[in-house]
């Protein structure tokens, strides 16, 4: 598999490129999003480690540009910084990124992390195409929600979770439960982060978004 990382400072990016290699990943490294940028126009990859804190164009910009652009936005993406305030995390998971590790790390944390990044953005359910409850139909293989005959554009997220209490109707989940499914880890301020999710996809599905049931007291369900 085939990793990007976007990280300035060469000690950091050497270690990075010298623990994947030696784990059999095909790995690049770049000092910012302009190297990326160009890569990007004439290979994909499978996952991208990317640094936060970056010359000109920070990693919160070079993420939310990834994510804008269908050839780029399904790219699995972790963001790696000093940083480790609940708003730059909070920031980054909102703007799609599927783990946040601060430094310093582990070497060994942070392969773990992204073997666990992989399994998790490569289990395809291919066995189910579709998904439908009421009104909403939501169409996996072509990454599209309608309500009735009116297409809702989502976000990543707002997919994820939609596709999550789809897949899983009639069975009602924590917000923990939630957070573990859609973004994979837990983090400080994650009930607030999954009723906004929550609250905002009611909003794009409309009447379509009286499917979605709060269980006082306990969480979300669908049916």
């Amino acid at each position: 598999m085939k990793i990007f990382i976007v990280e300035d400072d060469a000690n950091i990016r050497e270690l990075i490129l010298y623990v994947l290699k030696s784990a059999d990943f095909d790995v690049v490294g770049f000092e910012n999003g302009a190297e990326l940028y160009e890569v990007l126009e004439k290979e994909t990859c499978h996952l991208i480690i990317l640094d936060v804190m970056l010359p000109n164009e920070d990693g919160l910009q070079i993420l939310a540009k990834l994510k804008s652009k269908p050839a780029t936005s399904d790219i699995p993406v972790i963001m790696l910084t000093a940083k480790d305030s609940e708003f730059d995390r909070v920031r980054g998971l909102d703007l799609g990124a599927d783990d946040y590790i601060t430094k310093p790390f582990s070497p060994l944390e942070l392969l773990s992390r992204i073997k666990a990044v992989l399994r998790r953005t490569s289990a395809i359910k291919t066995e189910v195409l579709r998904l439908s409850h009421g009104s909403v139909l939501l169409d996996i293989a072509k990454h599209i929600v309608f309500v009735g005959e009116n297409e809702v554009q989502l976000t990543q997220k707002e997919f994820a979770l939609l596709q999550f209490l789809l897949e899983n109707k009639g069975n009602v989940y924590s917000r923990d439960k939630i957070m573990d499914a859609v973004w994979g880890f837990d983090y400080a301020g994650e009930s607030r982060t999954v009723d906004m999710h929550i609250k905002t996809l009611r909003q794009k599905l409309e009447t379509g978004g009286e499917i979605i049931k709060t269980i006082r007291g306990v969480g979300y369900k669908i049916g």
